[in-house]
């Protein structure tokens, strides 16, 4: 039962902060309100157990011990978040030309059949029959999970791109609230259940179930998801977005991702997602292999061992609230932006990680840890699961978040490859304060995003305005856009601060 216990407390806990969520009304009838809660509660834990699927390699380098070593899973986790990052080159344009429905059956499936694989050849390494030992461990891994990078990173894509038509700009804050809840979730699955597989199975395991759980989302997201009201039988509206009033046709990937590219606002933000990757996989990544390897996971005071031993449950409700408390600020206190909320939890990383430093060994670390948690699992809520509907709007999403997302991950490579190296070695692992250059590689990190984050501190989507008859004219400009006259052509001030 106290494997269980925290699984009840989650459950709990999300279904009470959902319905005290704070309701924007904006006219939806209740047949609407129902089935958009059928659309993206399939669709948003398909994208949680994506989570469980990707950060199992982690727990099974730290099943797998000295098997694998930091140097191994580094390169590994390396090549794979490479091929995330780079991936929405092909998976952005692809998810705006076909759909989220059918991309987020791409990251289901393609994903299953990969941590199928990965459990396979995991077997065949430790099977007693070794028919795998005579394959290089670093290669094979390296490109198995980043095959399963690739369809992984379909996810992000698809969720947001589906729910761009079905939620209005000022309903987004919440929802990216929500968007906090499922990767919280999805953290959980991976750390906490991934514990529990390899604690009561062959490390194996911890592929093939995830495995058999987005095959099973995947066939529920045949039946349940659409990607808008119209396909559901419903009436689709104005979302206010970025795309609301553009009744051009849909544009070309080379085109609509020269205009993302133009887009400071999107820049800037892709660029505060890179630090965000780098923070969030330094924090998520290492912090259990730093408990396990310097005995902190193990020791008998309250702090070091309940962290450790109820990880993803940790991150799960720091995720929660971060995500919550993110959106419901942004829109009720700072009118729908998100650059300000971004700023605060910035900020909060930043001292975290200062702190960080004079905290190794300490009972207090692994809380300290936890905050920083919730600071950036609310960042990346805001920015990729909110930001990235509202300048992308729901014609450009996908070539909009992948951009954004696409950067998180070239972050988190950035760190895994560099953390991979810096991060002691051998005996030394075993003392908490040789593990210094960890916190250390933060600072910077949190330093700029906190610089960039105050560069959107005022930026607010705005809608394409249909005026007649000034239409842009000007050479180069996409067919059917039309400018907003509202403000000079040069007029930034609204994108950047």
């Amino acid at each position: 039962m106290k494997d269980f216990a925290p699984i009840l407390i989650l459950l709990v806990a999300v279904t009470i902060v959902v319905v005290r969520l704070p309701k924007v009304d904006l006219g939806h009838s209740d047949a609407f309100k129902r089935r958009r809660l059928l659309n993206w509660l399939p669709l948003g834990l398909t994208y949680a157990f994506l989570y469980m699927g990707r950060y199992n390699l982690t727990v099974s380098k730290i099943a797998l011990g000295d098997l694998m070593s930091k140097e191994e899973f580094g390169t590994i986790f390396f090549w794979g978040t490479i091929v995330y990052g780079f991936a929405f080159v092909i998976n952005g344009p692809l998810t705006d030309r076909f759909g989220g429905r059918a991309a987020i059956l791409a990251a289901a499936s393609g994903a299953a059949v990969m941590n199928l694989l990965m459990g396979v050849f995991t077997w065949g390494m430790l099977t007693k029959q070794g028919w795998a030992s005579g394959l290089p461990m670093v290669p094979t891994f390296s490109v198995l999970y980043a095959a399963n990078m690739y369809f992984q990173s379909f996810g992000a894509v698809s969720i947001v791109k589906v729910n761009a038509a079905w939620f209005h700009v000022r309903e987004r804050g919440v929802f990216g609230g929500i968007f906090g809840i499922l990767i919280s979730l999805g953290v959980y699955f991976a750390y906490d259940w991934g514990a529990l597989i390899v604690k009561n199975a062959p490390t194996w395991w911890v592929f093939f179930v995830p495995a058999g759980i987005l095959a099973c989302f995947g066939l529920i997201d045949v039946f349940a998801v659409r990607d808008s009201p119209a396909q559901a039988g419903l009436k689709d509206f104005d979302t206010a977005d970025a795309s609301s009033g553009d009744q051009g046709p849909q544009l070309g990937a080379v085109q609509v991702a020269k205009l993302m590219l133009r887009n400071p606002v999107i820049l800037v933000i892709a660029g505060i997602e890179f630090f965000s990757g780098f923070l969030r996989n330094a924090i998520m990544q290492w912090y259990p292999i730093m408990a396990k390897e310097s005995g902190l996971g193990e020791s008998l005071r309250f702090g070091e061992a309940f962290v450790s031993k109820n990880w993803g449950m940790l991150l799960c409700c720091a995720g929660i609230l971060g995500g919550v408390v993110a959106g419901v600020i942004s829109d009720r206190v700072f009118d729908s932006r998100r650059g300000p909320v971004a700023s605060i939890l910035y900020g909060g990383m930043l001292v975290g990680a200062v702190i960080m430093t004079t905290l190794l060994g300490s009972p207090l670390l692994g809380w300290m840890v936890v905050f920083m948690s919730l600071c950036i699992i609310g960042v990346h809520g805001m920015l990729s699961g909110t930001a990235s509907m509202d300048f992308g709007g729901r014609k450009n999403v996908g070539v909009a978040v992948g951009l954004i997302d696409g950067c998180v991950y070239l972050g988190t490579a950035a760190q895994s490859l560099l953390l991979g190296q810096i991060l002691p070695k051998g005996a030394d692992t075993k003392v908490a304060g040789n593990w210094s250059n960890w916190p250390l590689a933060m600072i910077p990190a949190a330093l700029i995003g906190l610089f960039l984050a105050t560069r959107v501190w005022n930026a607010r989507a705005k809608p394409k305005q249909v005026v007649t008859p000034a239409t842009d004219v000007s050479p180069g400009a996409p067919q059917g856009t039309q400018l907003d006259t509202s403000k000079p052509l040069d007029a930034k001030s609204d994108a950047v601060a």
